[in-house]
């Protein structure tokens, strides 16, 4: 635990207040000659405005400048960690598992599975084999599961996550197995996938346990008309993170609609409340639990799917979405409002990338600004500036009243 981190929690003190961050995935965008406008300046999003108007912005770094964070990183600087030390360097498959509640134990490793498309010579064409829906990846995960029962060199078993997406879970004997596991996703289309391969000379008898257990993977979905191949990708093992409701002396509840994000939540120690995948089903939970917890952690995943798909009108649109729903979570009355992204995902780019995550902080201690609405350009101008964004939850924890005084 580094000392930014102890720092807060000796001074975190307990209280009434409450605190909502709402994280908008992928939010952050840019401006470039073909785009002209991200998709905070064309939409229409009053409220968020006017929530901007009487607070501060600002811009947040999930990692460090140059650096682009993947999802894991991106919350867990969020709840004040710091994504580079090693207790914090948890790989996705374990994320995703903890989000389904798989049980996960020492010596156990999991890695993130996609289901992708190759054509007939083998190479990629689709990362995500189309988003095919979470039923067929249902299907397919029965198939697997009754072809890895034939798979005699490991204990092997793969559960279905949202769409494209699914858990592969390998389970230790004997001998606790080593998760320093190359991934098999090679991040881009038109080349096959990656051999299984060690990424470190003593997990090499690990990986060759795993290279049966992809052949039989493979051999379960090869006539499949989308999904005929399967992609792995952030092998790790349980990781042993401080609780964020120990650390801040608050009951955090996580509300989230996908496995990653509610992994996250669980690995930091918060209560997963089931909860929906559009806004409006979020914060109907968050109502309803609205006396349970001091802490409220709500994700949107729909401006980072559109980012990544590279369609700024859907997510304009998800944007406006949000926005309406706003003021039926301010008429809760929370203490502080915060209302940033885990990362960018820019439009133009495809993908997540390393540009600062424009900031809105909301209460009644905060300095006004004159910023008047809540874009990218006008984060550059806010009055936080622009800090790591594990630097974020001191200042919730402040504008919270719920952090003493620092020495006499």
């Amino acid at each position: 635990m580094n000392h930014h981190v102890q720092l807060i929690s000796r001074l975190a003190r307990p209280g009434e207040s409450k605190i909502v961050l709402l994280v908008l995935d992928g939010v952050g965008d840019i401006r470039t000659a073909e785009q002209p406008q991200t998709a905070l300046d064309a939409a229409r999003i009053p409220n968020l405005d006017a929530l901007a108007a009487g607070g501060a912005l600002g811009r947040i770094v999930p990692v460090a400048q140059g650096i682009t964070p993947g999802s894991g990183p991106g919350h867990l600087a969020l709840f004040g960690f710091d994504p580079t030390e090693p207790t914090a360097d948890i790989g996705r498959g374990v994320l995703e598992a903890l989000g389904e509640g798989i049980q996960i134990r020492p010596g156990d490793i999991a890695a993130r599975g996609n289901f992708a498309t190759a054509d007939a010579a083998g190479n990629l064409t689709d990362r995500r084999a189309g988003r095919i829906p979470t039923e067929e990846c249902v299907r397919l995960v029965a198939a697997i599961n009754a072809k890895l029962k034939d798979v005699r060199e490991i204990d092997a078993s793969v559960y279905a996550g949202e769409g494209h997406r699914f858990v592969l879970l390998l389970k230790a004997g004997a001998t606790p197995l080593d998760p320093n596991l190359a991934d098999t996703d090679p991040q881009q289309i038109g080349v096959p996938p990656l051999p299984v391969a060690e990424s470190a000379p003593f997990a090499a008898s690990t990986a060759a346990k795993l290279r049966p257990v992809v052949e039989a993977i493979q051999r379960a979905i090869a006539n499949e008309p989308r999904a005929n191949r399967a992609l792995l990708r952030g092998f790790a093992t349980v990781p042993h993170l401080p609780s964020v409701p120990d650390l801040y002396h608050m009951r955090c509840g996580a509300f989230a609609g996908y496995p990653l994000y509610r992994g996250v939540a669980a690995a930091c120690g918060m209560d997963l409340v089931p909860c929906g995948k559009s806004f409006a089903e979020t914060v109907a939970a968050v109502r309803e639990h609205w006396s349970k917890y001091d802490f409220f952690f709500l994700h949107v995943k729909k401006t980072d799917m559109a980012g990544e798909d590279g369609d700024l009108a859907t997510k304009i649109h998800a944007l406006e979405d949000v926005d309406a729903i706003l003021p039926e979570l301010l008429a809760l009355g929370p203490d502080v409002v915060a209302i940033t992204g885990d990362h960018s995902t820019p439009a133009p780019m495809k993908g997540h990338s390393w540009h600062p995550v424009p900031l809105l902080l909301w209460s009644k201690q905060c300095y006004v600004d004159d910023c008047k609405a809540f874009t990218e350009s006008a984060a550059i101008h806010g009055a936080i500036g622009t800090v790591r964004s594990s630097e974020l939850m001191g200042l919730m924890l402040a504008n919270a009243g719920r952090l003493a005084k620092y020495g006499a």
